[in-house]
Protein backbone atom coordinates (compact mmCIF):
# COMPACT_ATOMS: atom_id res chain seq x y z
CA UNK A 1 0.00 0.00 0.00
CA UNK A 2 1.53 3.29 -1.10
CA UNK A 3 1.66 6.00 1.51
CA UNK A 4 2.54 9.64 1.04
CA UNK A 5 3.68 11.62 4.09
CA UNK A 6 4.12 15.38 3.99
CA UNK A 7 6.39 17.39 6.28
CA UNK A 8 7.77 20.89 6.59
CA UNK A 9 4.66 22.94 7.21
CA UNK A 10 4.47 25.63 9.85
CA UNK A 11 3.96 29.28 10.63
CA UNK A 12 5.92 31.93 8.75
CA UNK A 13 5.67 35.68 8.26
CA UNK A 14 4.72 37.18 4.94
CA UNK A 15 7.75 37.32 2.66
CA UNK A 16 9.31 34.30 4.28
CA UNK A 17 10.05 30.82 2.95
CA UNK A 18 9.14 27.23 3.72
CA UNK A 19 10.14 23.93 2.17
CA UNK A 20 7.67 21.08 2.08
CA UNK A 21 8.66 17.47 1.49
CA UNK A 22 6.63 14.41 0.59
CA UNK A 23 8.03 10.95 1.19
CA UNK A 24 6.59 7.92 -0.56
CA UNK A 25 6.65 4.60 1.28
CA UNK A 26 5.01 1.20 1.17
CA UNK A 27 6.98 -0.32 -1.63
CA UNK A 28 7.97 0.71 -5.08
CA UNK A 29 5.34 2.00 -7.45
CA UNK A 30 5.43 3.34 -10.91
CA UNK A 31 4.53 6.99 -10.79
CA UNK A 32 3.83 9.13 -13.77
CA UNK A 33 3.65 12.42 -11.91
CA UNK A 34 3.52 13.90 -8.45
CA UNK A 35 1.94 17.13 -7.39
CA UNK A 36 1.06 19.53 -4.62
CA UNK A 37 -2.44 20.81 -3.97
CA UNK A 38 -3.73 23.12 -1.27
CA UNK A 39 -7.01 23.79 0.45
CA UNK A 40 -7.76 26.98 2.33
CA UNK A 41 -10.55 27.13 4.93
CA UNK A 42 -13.96 27.13 3.28
CA UNK A 43 -12.52 26.68 -0.21
CA UNK A 44 -12.02 23.84 -2.64
CA UNK A 45 -8.74 21.99 -3.03
CA UNK A 46 -6.64 23.76 -5.68
CA UNK A 47 -3.75 22.63 -7.85
CA UNK A 48 -0.37 24.19 -6.96
CA UNK A 49 2.36 22.42 -8.93
CA UNK A 50 3.20 19.10 -10.57
CA UNK A 51 6.31 17.31 -11.79
CA UNK A 52 6.59 14.52 -14.31
CA UNK A 53 8.72 11.85 -12.71
CA UNK A 54 10.52 10.64 -15.82
CA UNK A 55 12.08 13.91 -16.93
CA UNK A 56 11.25 16.49 -14.28
CA UNK A 57 8.92 18.57 -16.44
CA UNK A 58 7.03 20.98 -14.19
CA UNK A 59 3.69 22.76 -14.26
CA UNK A 60 2.56 25.55 -11.92
CA UNK A 61 -0.59 27.37 -11.01
CA UNK A 62 -0.45 31.02 -12.07
CA UNK A 63 -0.78 32.13 -8.46
CA UNK A 64 2.55 30.57 -7.47
CA UNK A 65 4.67 30.93 -10.61
CA UNK A 66 8.00 32.54 -9.87
CA UNK A 67 7.62 31.96 -6.11
CA UNK A 68 7.28 28.19 -5.71
CA UNK A 69 9.54 25.46 -7.09
CA UNK A 70 8.66 21.77 -7.23
CA UNK A 71 11.47 19.24 -7.44
CA UNK A 72 12.04 15.53 -7.06
CA UNK A 73 14.74 13.40 -5.49
CA UNK A 74 14.74 9.99 -7.14
CA UNK A 75 17.23 8.52 -4.67
CA UNK A 76 15.22 9.58 -1.63
CA UNK A 77 11.87 8.92 -3.29
CA UNK A 78 10.64 12.37 -2.34
CA UNK A 79 9.07 15.39 -3.94
CA UNK A 80 9.67 18.85 -2.54
CA UNK A 81 8.01 22.24 -2.75
CA UNK A 82 10.18 25.27 -2.08
CA UNK A 83 7.94 28.21 -1.28
CA UNK A 84 9.43 31.71 -1.32
CA UNK A 85 7.91 35.18 -0.96
CA UNK A 86 4.98 33.69 0.89
CA UNK A 87 1.77 35.67 1.16
CA UNK A 88 -1.12 35.40 3.65
CA UNK A 89 -3.27 34.02 0.83
CA UNK A 90 -0.93 31.03 0.63
CA UNK A 91 -2.27 29.88 3.99
CA UNK A 92 -3.78 26.42 3.52
CA UNK A 93 -3.36 22.73 4.12
CA UNK A 94 -0.92 21.46 1.51
CA UNK A 95 -1.40 17.95 0.11
CA UNK A 96 1.00 15.75 -1.78
CA UNK A 97 -0.43 13.55 -4.54
CA UNK A 98 0.80 10.87 -6.93
CA UNK A 99 -0.49 9.61 -10.23
CA UNK A 100 0.50 6.11 -11.33
CA UNK A 101 -0.89 6.17 -14.86
CA UNK A 102 -0.19 8.20 -17.97
CA UNK A 103 -2.31 11.32 -18.36
CA UNK A 104 -1.87 14.54 -20.29
CA UNK A 105 -3.70 16.33 -17.49
CA UNK A 106 -1.39 17.39 -14.69
CA UNK A 107 -4.10 19.28 -12.85
CA UNK A 108 -6.16 16.34 -11.64
CA UNK A 109 -6.77 12.59 -11.64
CA UNK A 110 -4.27 11.78 -8.89
CA UNK A 111 -4.89 8.41 -7.25
CA UNK A 112 -2.76 8.62 -4.10
CA UNK A 113 -2.92 11.39 -1.51
CA UNK A 114 -1.13 12.35 1.67
CA UNK A 115 -2.80 13.59 4.84
CA UNK A 116 -1.68 17.16 4.42
CA UNK A 117 0.49 19.66 6.25
CA UNK A 118 -0.61 23.07 7.50
CA UNK A 119 1.06 26.21 6.17
CA UNK A 120 0.14 29.48 7.85
CA UNK A 121 1.46 32.82 6.62
CA UNK A 122 0.96 35.77 8.94
CA UNK A 123 0.73 39.34 7.71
Amino acid sequence: QVQLVESGGGLVQAGGSLRLSCAASGGSFSRFAMAWFRQAPGKERDFVAAIRWSDGRTVYADSVKGRFTISRDNAKNTVNLQMNSLKPEDTAIYYCAAKTYYSANYYGGYNYWGQGTQVTVSS
